[in-house]
């Protein structure tokens, strides 16, 4: 695995990152309403966001005084790549497998 991946994977092995993430694919929000929307606090949600962003998940886009965040489907493409690539090698390894499994066996001396 590609050591780029490593912080999206850590970022979303959280339940409300994961969650955050997910309002964000539907529309843009700042930290405020989306700390509306979770039992937790603005300051927390705005620690989610750093770590998002950190990950190239998201990005903040100033919109006059306010801040929101909108989620990168550019990131998210390239991870879902990286796994289809990761399930392509494990088809071939099994396939491989199953190809010895069922050779005939041959006697031996």
């Amino acid at each position: 695995m590609s050591d780029t991946l490593v912080p999206v994977f850590a970022a979303l092995a959280d339940d409300t990152r994961w969650a955050v993430l997910q309002e964000l694919g539907r529309r843009e929000q700042s930290a405020s309403a989306l700390a509306t929307r979770f039992p937790v606090t603005r300051q927390a949600i705005a620690k989610h966001l750093a770590v998002l962003a950190d990950a190239g998940l998201v990005e903040p886009v100033r919109v006059g005084r306010e801040v929101r965040y909108r989620a990168l489907g550019a990131r998210l493409s390239q991870t879902a790549q990286a796994l289809e690539a990761i399930g392509v090698e494990w088809d071939r390894r099994l396939a491989a497998i199953k190809r010895i499994a069922e050779e005939p066996q041959r006697p031996t001396a």
